[in-house]
Order: structure tokens, then sequence, then C-alpha cells
């Protein structure tokens, strides 16, 4: 006997695309919904108005002059590490090592603030710890690049062993610099002199950072979009087989690009060393290496875009910890709110990426795009 298979009620199938507008509309949609959940959740929890809690979140990272630099600051910081990962990402190459390769950016900008401080000029110190720090990453992120072109390692776990090698070459070096002796700090680095330090630009001392990163957002996209190595890269993500057939040398590309990621996250540890907190530990990366990934993927690889996702999760960032200490949340309560915001932004980007197909719109399918 044959018997008909059921359909099922709903089913899962991928966009051939949607129109930008329409993409942007879906996650305004669900950042909406985002807020008004979190409205629920906060008031089940604390009784508090979630209009003064967003209020609050508001405050905490744009509520004063030296608030909204320290803002900026920290999402250029990020920006910078997703425009580093976006060439390996677009490549397929899943580097998971931006936390190591700023590492190692941080401490070559470090040695140099140490040891080369008080025997050049300020700008001259600044270029030689820039171009340290990127042969640092670059070196960082090659290395891994070279097995996977070779050998056919994994990059994931390689590139994630890489970065408790850098941390632990990090605790070497921090132990071997601390400063007071016994510390197991480093301390200021050149806190009377301010060698190395980025210098203060039409009176902001974090204007430098911008200007750097906004440059690399250009550049980065610039090669992307309209380069022959950007267009390899694009192809190679896409599949490595056709790449080899137009002609493609995938191992160069891949090397290639790695040295290219790891640079950018060196320079990432240039900026925080240099031109934010003037120290080098373990915790000079803080995670971001691994938050840059939501950056780099939610925008797509656009670098324009990622200035929109990283300003965003900075404000969701600095938002929780001032509630947090306004309210006398503790951190959980707080970090739920964040959670709950990324998981609808997340959320829209299947329903941008995907689509539903109800029973009985089997026909409609092709005929016309269903929700």
């Amino acid at each position: 006997m044959n018997h008909k298979a059921k359909e099922p009620f709903v089913r899962i199938t991928k966009r051939d695309s949607m129109p930008v507008w329409r993409g942007w509309l879906t996650r305004f949609i669900g950042l909406v919904l985002a807020l008004i959940v979190c409205a629920i959740v906060i008031f089940a929890m604390v009784k508090l108005n979630p209009l003064k809690v967003y209020g609050a979140m508001w405050q905490g990272a744009f509520g004063s002059t030296k608030r909204i630099w320290v803002t900026t600051r920290d999402t250029m910081m990020l920006l910078c590490i997703g425009i580093g990962l976006a060439s390996a990402f677009k490549m397929r190459f899943w580097n998971i090592g931006a936390e190591g390769q700023i590492l190692v950016g941080g401490i070559a900008t470090a040695a140099c603030m140490i040891y080369l401080g008080g025997t050049m000029p300020t700008w001259l110190l600044l270029i030689v710890m820039f171009a340290v720090s990127v042969v640092a990453g670059a070196v960082w992120g090659v290395i891994p690049a070279i097995f996977k072109a070779r050998f056919g390692t994994n990059e994931t776990l390689f590139t994630l062993m890489m970065n408790y090698v850098a941390i632990q070459l990090t605790s070497y070096c921090v132990a071997k610099w601390e400063n007071p002796f016994g510390s197991n700090t480093v301390g200021i680095i050149n806190q009377t002199t301010k060698a190395g330090w980025f210098p203060a630009i039409l009176g902001q001392q974090y204007l430098l950072n911008v200007i750097i990163v906004l440059t690399l957002t250009v550049i980065v996209f610039v090669y992307l979009r309209s380069s022959k190595q950007g267009y390899e890269i694009a192809v190679v993500g896409e599949s490595e087989r056709t790449a080899r057939y137009i002609g493609v040398n995938v191992r160069r590309v891949i090397v290639r690009t790695m040295m290219i990621s790891g640079a950018i996250c060196g320079i990432a540890g240039f900026i925080a060393v240099s031109g934010a907190s003037h120290t080098i530990s373990t915790s000079t990366a803080g995670g971001r290496g691994f938050t840059a990934i939501i950056v780099a993927w939610l925008a797509k690889f656009n670098t324009f875009v990622m200035i929109l996702i990283a300003a965003l999760l900075v404000f969701l960032e600095k938002g929780a910890m001032q509630i947090a200490s306004q309210y006398n949340l503790n951190d959980y309560a707080s970090q739920m709110i964040t959670g709950i915001i990324l998981f609808f932004i997340l959320g829209s980007e299947f329903f941008i990426n995907y689509r539903l197909v109800f029973r009985g719109n089997a026909l409609r399918e092709k005929g016309g795009e269903t929700v």
C-alpha cells in the first residue's frame, strides 16, 4: 500500500534574498520586542518602572561627556577586533584566536613603552609601537594559517589554543615587568613621562583611537569589496574547489588573509595599551575577542555596519553596569536583560535568512514569498 507522506505543519527554508529595508525593519521589530520582554521581566523581578531602567542604561553610556568618550573608546576597540576578524570569517577560516592576537600586540606595545620610552620622541615611538604590534599580531595569526594550509589542521582548536599560549606569555611578561616589585602587576607604564601614550587631539584623549579605527574601517571595506584579494577571499569562502578551479592559490590566500586578520587584532592590542589602559595584563583583551565574533557575523562582514553593532553591544554593557549599581541589582539580573536583547537581535537574523512555510502553502512557495 502506498501511503502519502503527511506534509509537516511548518518547514524552514532559506531565503534567496531580502530587500535591505525589510531586513532593517525586521531588526528594528526584534529590538522593540526585546525591550517589551525586558520591561515585563524587570517589573516582575524588581517592580521597577522599565522606562526608568532604560533611562539609567542611557545615562550609564551617554550620561556625561566623559561617559560618551569612554563608550566611544570601547566601541572603537570592539570595532577594531571585529574588522580584524571580518576577512578571516569571510574566508570561512574560524579565527577564534583574536584574544591571543590582541595580547601579543599589547605585549609588543608595552615592551616598546618600557624599553624605548626615554630614547625617542613620542611620535616616533608611536610609529615603532604600531609597527611591532602589527608584526606580533600577524605572526600569531599566520602560525595556525600555515598549519591549516599545509596540513589541514582544525583552525578553531588551533587558534583557541594559541589564546592560552598568549595568556601564559602575558603572565610571564607581567611577572618580569611588575611594578612595584611583588605586586604581580605592571602598573601604569610611564605614568610621569607619558612616553608612548596616545596624545590628546583637539583636547580629546581618545580621538586618535577613533581616527585609527575608522581609517581601518574604510580600508578593510574597500579591500574586501573592491580588490582582487578581497574577491579571492570571497571565492575561497564560498568553495575551495571552485577557487582552485579558477586558478586561485588557496594556501596563499589562507596565509595572507590570516596575516592581515592577526595584524589588525595586534593593532587592537596597541590601542588597548597605548591608547586606553597604559598597562598590560592577562585581562587586556577582556573577552572582546569573542564578543567581536558577534559583531563581525551580525554585520555580515560589512565594516560600516559593524560600527552600529559594536556601539549597541558596548551600550548594553555600560547600561547593564549602570542599572546594577543604581538599583542595587546583582550582575545576573543586568546580564539577563542584555541576554534577552541579544537573543532577539540574533533571532531577527534568523528571519532575515530563513522563512517559515506553513502547511498548505507549498504551491505559494514557488510563486511568492511566505512568512
